[in-house]
């Protein structure tokens, strides 16, 4: 019924407490246990913090009254003893009922039913090689990486392992759109697995640390890698990555002689370009000796690659830009590593286990990881719980036996025994049982009276003592001591059961 301000306020009020209390009891109610259910539950949590800020917002706006329209309607309910209050009164009830006309079914009364937004299961977009965010899937960056110029040809496992290693890249390399892009893909990717994984995270303050870190490392040139914050020559970082000595070659047939390969290395280290035939990468090559790269004409060089003395401001300007945005970047997806090291950890685990296993270990592996999430399922449906107020007996499917068969077995009938050390037994066929169990043989025993169908029925210490002294008064001790030894159980070394007298006749017939 929110036709006014005031009424959309209190209804925003009332929303933001409401969704406050669903997420305490969304804690303290449902203690998840498992890692799907605690993942469930956060992006549960973090759909009512979403919602709770979208209520906020909207409250700003209505008290921060751009257009006084909150400041009109509040004049209009001190107009007090003025001839408009009336009108208002009328005109405010004709809303109310025009309001309940259209929605007749809307009780304001009845209070809401929470249950199902505690039920709710998200809907988490993770792929089978993540498993429920368990693992990373990085194959995409993967296959970028090794069919890239700045790549190599390595196995998966590696190139997990030194996903962060970027001091390997050339610079002239680091400085292409293609690496840019493989960047982004992998700082993206790794973004939105912190978020499916750890909705409650503030991802954005972590970044703020890092970028403020950032900022005052690359200006004081302390950035790994970076430390002429990319306005420098290449030729230290040629001279890490395979510079040729020119000394000790007198013209471009020697420099051939090294080959293709080697000549590109050595003119991508310096920063030149590396394209052509073999006579010309060595001709290109041999230009250097003896010079500066500084003196060097500027064809020579690969974009974005020529000496800063030989480059204009604006494109030393945007060469800088270049490079702090890729050096922010790595930092972002190194960061962003380390955030999520154990998972990172598992996935190379998973990758080993996997290359380990034959065809049928991974089917097997397969059918067991269904096996346990339809276990998983089960379970959740026993751990429902079952309404039982009058405390019935479970049946064979765990829940409580019908009403009438209770009654019929007479389970509702208590029957104790004083030989027993009083213990309770309910309904008639557990009673006569009784008798025959070691409890009971027991207590007799330590009444020094031998248990025999003479003492059926007998639950009283003083009945059964005094049972036992007429008995022998009258002499049938003897019998009921025979009684008692035929219906005595006996167990011979196979594990056959026999009564007593038969377990004695077959020993004497050696049978036994």
């Amino acid at each position: 019924m929110a036709s006014t301000l005031l009424e959309e306020t209190r209804q925003a009020h009332d929303d933001i407490e409401r969704l406050e209390r669903l997420i305490v009891k969304d804690f303290a109610m449902q203690q998840a246990t498992a890692h799907k259910d605690k993942l469930l539950q956060s992006h549960r949590v973090r759909q009512m913090l979403d919602s709770i800020q979208e209520r906020s917002t909207k409250l700003i706006r209505i008290y921060d009254d751009e257009d006084g329209a909150r400041k009109e309607e509040i004049a209009q309910l001190r107009l007090g003893g003025s001839e408009n209050v009336f009108s208002n009164f009328y005109e405010r009830l004709k809303e109310v009922r025009e309001y309940h006309r259209k929605f007749p079914d809307d009780d304001l009364t009845e209070a809401e039913n929470d249950e199902a937004l505690l039920q709710e299961q998200p809907a988490v977009p993770f792929s089978g090689e993540e498993a429920m965010g368990r693992f990373l899937d990085l194959h995409e960056s993967f296959q970028t990486f090794i069919n890239s110029k700045f790549g190599k040809q390595i196995d998966y496992f590696t190139y997990v392992s030194s996903v962060t290693d970027f001091g390997s890249i050339p610079r002239a390399q680091k400085l292409s759109k293609q690496y840019r892009d493989y960047l982004g893909g992998l700082v993206g990717y790794l973004e939105s697995f912190h978020e499916r994984t750890q909705p409650l995270a503030q991802l954005s303050k972590q970044y703020e640390k890092l970028e403020a870190d950032f900022s005052e490392r690359w200006q004081a040139g302390g950035v790994e890698g970076w430390e002429d914050r990319g306005e420098g020559s290449h030729a230290a970082d040629g001279a890490a990555t395979g510079a040729l000595d020119l000394d000790a070659f007198d013209s471009a047939d020697e420099l051939e002689m090294l080959g293709a390969e080697r000549l590109k290395e050595a003119l991508q280290a310096l920063g030149l370009k590396c394209g052509g035939t073999l006579r010309q990468r060595a001709e290109r090559l041999m230009l250097t000796k003896g010079k500066r790269l500084e003196d060097l004409d500027k064809s020579l060089f690969a974009k974005g690659a020529a000496p800063a003395a030989l480059q204009s401001e604006a494109e030393r300007e945007r060469q800088a830009a270049a490079a702090r945005a890729v050096a922010l970047l790595e930092a972002k997806a190194a960061k962003l590593c380390e955030m999520l090291s154990s998972v990172l950890e598992d996935t190379k685990g998973r990758i080993e286990k996997k290359q380990a296993q034959t065809y049928e270990e991974l089917l097997a592996e397969q059918q067991e990881a269904e096996e346990e999430a339809a276990a998983a399922d089960e379970s959740d449906e026993e751990d429902e719980f079952i309404y039982n107020p009058l405390k019935l007996p479970l049946g064979w499917d765990g829940k409580p036996i019908p009403y009438w068969l209770y009654k019929l077995h007479g389970l509702n009938l208590e029957f104790k025994c004083e030989i027993c050390g009083g213990a309770s037994y309910w309904g008639r066929r557990a009673f006569e049982r009784h008798f025959r169990e070691w409890r009971h043989e027991n207590g007799m025993r330590a009444l020094g009276i031998t248990n025999s169908k003479a003492f059926y029925e007998v639950t009283s210490i003083a009945d059964a003592v005094a049972l036992w002294k007429t008995m022998q008064e009258k002499g049938q001790v003897a019998s009921a001591a025979t009684g008692g030894a035929a219906e005595e159980e006996v167990e011979d070394e196979a594990g056959n059961v026999y009564s007593r007298k038969t377990y004695e006749d077959l020993k004497r017939q050696g049978l036994v």
